[in-house]
């Protein structure tokens, strides 16, 4: 018995100076979309400062495709010893499980959340060349399309994907899907007029839109959102109770040692309570969160997979990919 007590204290006891020496050399953050995009900002807004709280450089690696699966797996299947993370988000941990046949990783056991970073509203955007300026123009002109509109997202089973398919059904109108491996790439391509519309993240496309080269048409949020209260919620002008957003959060391998998980987790909790992180995100039209501990968002994570599996049914998506 004494060598038992004697062996868990030493363990215990290396787990905490494993914790205390973390990180000893630089870690690798992975971003699953494109660079320039809203999760890109972030990510490097959070990877300035756990460089500056840790010391150690937090290295940004962008590995987009398919929805953030490509990433996120190779975050799963990497060495869980809190040297690789991931910045992921509603999609990556919650809509890929019922829109993918064969998911590569499993959220629930191959990852484990660190931390709730942000809610994120998105717009709906047109090419300003489209003969439309409200969402009932909208509908009215698609439905002299008989190919349908077009419309963009950053991959599918992707919230942009989701969110048109919803539009589409509740306005009961075609629209053709062209999926992107981001939303800035897919952005200019509605700019070029090549694609006719999209849902885009509110830091990436509104000032797209106040520069005149996007027409927004409203938020996917049940309010405006504060950088631009001009715009309206699209519950306001013809879908009612139409309430969307997506979230980022920041996630480790499943088996990252508890200490080290627990460290992190702290550690993006007083970062982005901080009041200049705070106000960047609410400049950028994100909603901060305050997150529970990787336990309580574990429970949280089953929810949304649950929620989401809902919407990404009624869309008619599930197990497409």
């Amino acid at each position: 018995m004494r060598r038992m007590l004697a062996a868990a204290m030493l363990a215990c006891a290396m787990a905490q100076a494993t914790a205390q020496t973390y990180p000893s050399k630089p870690v690798t953050l992975v971003v699953p979309y494109a660079a320039g995009g809203n999760t890109d900002a972030i990510a490097r807004t959070l990877a300035n400062r756990l460089e500056q709280r840790l010391g150690q450089p937090f290295v940004i690696d962008i590995r987009t495709g398919a929805a953030s699966v490509i990433g996120a797996t190779h975050v799963a299947r990497s060495v869980p010893d809190g040297y690789t993370i991931l910045i992921g988000t509603s999609t990556t941990m919650a809509i890929n499980v019922s829109v993918y046949k064969n998911l590569p990783y499993d959220p629930t056991r191959d990852l484990v959340p660190i931390a709730l970073v942000a809610g994120v509203p998105f717009i709906l955007v047109i090419n300003p060349s489209l003969p439309v300026k409200s969402l009932t123009e909208l509908a009215a002109y698609a439905k002299t399309q008989p190919q349908g509109l077009t419309y963009a997202s950053n991959g599918a089973g992707g919230a942009a994907h989701l969110f048109a398919e919803l539009l589409g059904g509740e306005l009961g109108i075609k629209l053709v899907h062209v999926p992107y491996k981001g939303l800035a790439p897919a952005l200019n391509d509605i700019m070029g007029g090549h694609v006719q519309m999209m849902f885009g993240d509110f830091a990436t496309a509104l000032p797209l839109v106040q520069a005149g080269k996007l027409r927004a048409l409203g938020v996917s949020t049940a309010q405006r959102v504060g950088p631009a209260p001009e715009i309206p919620a699209l519950a306001e002008v013809g879908l009612k109770g139409f309430d969307a957003s997506s979230w980022q959060m920041m996630i480790a391998p499943a088996k990252i040692p508890p200490d080290i998980l627990n460290r992190l987790s702290v550690e993006m909790r007083a970062i982005v309570a901080e009041p200049a992180v705070q106000k960047d995100f609410s400049g950028r039209g994100l909603i901060p969160l305050t997150s529970g501990t990787p336990q309580e968002l574990q429970v949280y994570v089953k929810s949304e997979i649950a929620r989401w599996g809902d919407v990404v049914r009624r869309a008619g998506v599930a197990a497409t990919q």
